[in-house]
């Protein structure tokens, strides 16, 4: 079932679970996430940078790719398609395309006001249409989509005045990067975690960069507050293992190992084996219908 992503993070929030918001970019990306959330029986998110619809051709592509799949495979939990790092105009075109959850990403505005101004526009509109909102604050460390940062601690002040615009969930920096972290990365700043929830009460919040952050490190953030955790290289690290693997063992030059089918199932099978273990991880097993 497709619906937007509020409740859902609501009652991860209350529950003190995370759920995976994990990065799609094709159809067998989508298929490998919804295959390991039936099976585990948890809610999941669905996401796609604005880089990885212009791959799939648009982002009406990518909705339809997913909403045919929820259909068409019979499933049963939850699901929400979700719009990952956008700007003010991918949000727009994110909301007409039949997305069920957008992020707008003012971080890399000029300015805080301009953030703010975009982000309550993007809101009003979007909850219009019953479509939740993601909203940021603080940039995160490395590059998204093109947005490069250095992974700055977002300011607890500025986090309240964008949840009081009635966002549905926040995404704040507290130390995280996206991509592989380096071997001198500091860890997350639970202190600047605990000071943001302080002020935005039982707003879910949002951690980006979820590969590679200890397992601990993640879930005593899910216990101080975050209720969503991004997922992107981690897939794509098991998927281009898989298909390595498969490729330098010869498989492709055996009998008809080359047929494409053959060659990304086993970067598929390895999707859904480590997205079921990060659903594990988070604590969303079996909560598809909390």
């Amino acid at each position: 079932m497709l619906v937007n992503a509020t409740a859902m993070l609501q009652s991860a929030e209350k529950g003190h679970y995370g759920i995976g918001a994990f990065n799609t970019n094709n159809l067998e990306w989508a298929t490998a996430i919804l295959d390991a959330a039936e099976e585990l029986q948890s809610p999941v998110i669905i996401q796609c940078t604005s880089g990885a619809a212009k791959w799939q051709t648009s982002f009406r592509v990518v909705a339809d790719i997913v909403k045919d799949l929820v259909e068409d495979k019979g499933i049963t939990v939850p699901v929400a398609l979700h719009l990952d790092h956008g700007s003010y105009d991918a949000a727009l075109e994110c909301i007409k395309a039949g997305f069920t959850s957008v992020m707008y990403d003012g971080s890399h505005e000029p300015d805080f006001e301009t953030n703010l101004k975009r982000t309550a526009e993007i809101v009003k509109l979007a909850h219009s249409k019953g479509i939740s909102v993601e909203a940021e604050v603080g940039g995160i460390g490395g590059t998204e989509d093109g947005v490069t940062s250095a992974g700055e601690l977002a300011d607890p002040e500025q986090c309240k005045a964008i949840a009081d615009l009635g966002v549905d969930f926040l995404a704040c920096g507290i130390g995280n990067i996206h991509g592989i972290y380096p071997a001198d990365w500091q860890g997350l700043s639970f202190q600047r975690l605990q000071e943001i929830k302080a002020l935005t009460g039982d707003l879910p919040l949002v951690l980006h960069g979820g590969t590679g952050i200890p397992v601990d490190q993640i879930q005593k953030a899910i216990s101080l507050g975050i209720s969503k955790i991004n997922v992107n290289t981690d897939l794509q690290l098991v998927f281009a293992a898989a298909t390595r693997k498969y490729i330098e063992e010869g498989k492709d030059q055996q009998g008809k190992g080359y047929d494409p089918r053959k060659v990304l199932k086993p970067g598929r099978e390895a999707i859904v084996a480590r997205t079921e273990e990060l659903i594990k991880e988070f604590g969303s097993d079996g909560k598809g219908w909390n």
